[in-house]
């Protein structure tokens, strides 16, 4: 099963602006949605740049892959 993680930026400015450590990685397959604050892939991975074709959320750049992973 194909997993994309990518970094949310709102979070991310969030976090800067109030000091705060909220998870701002998102991981998403088919089945669910999970934030976390490392990520660790177990075998091959992707990395992505598409400027013209983000993905529907907005982002840009992001890791592909069909590897097994765990969020901290």
């Amino acid at each position: 099963m194909k997993t994309i993680i990518h970094v949310n930026q709102a979070i991310l400015r969030r976090n800067m602006k109030s000091g705060t450590s909220e998870p701002c990685l998102i991981v998403r397959n088919y089945k669910h949605t999970e934030y976390a604050s490392s990520v660790i892939i177990n075998g091959p991975s992707k990395v992505v740049y598409q400027p013209h074709q983000p993905l529907n959320c907005g982002a840009r750049a992001w890791v592909e892959t069909q590897s097994d992973v765990k969020c901290d």
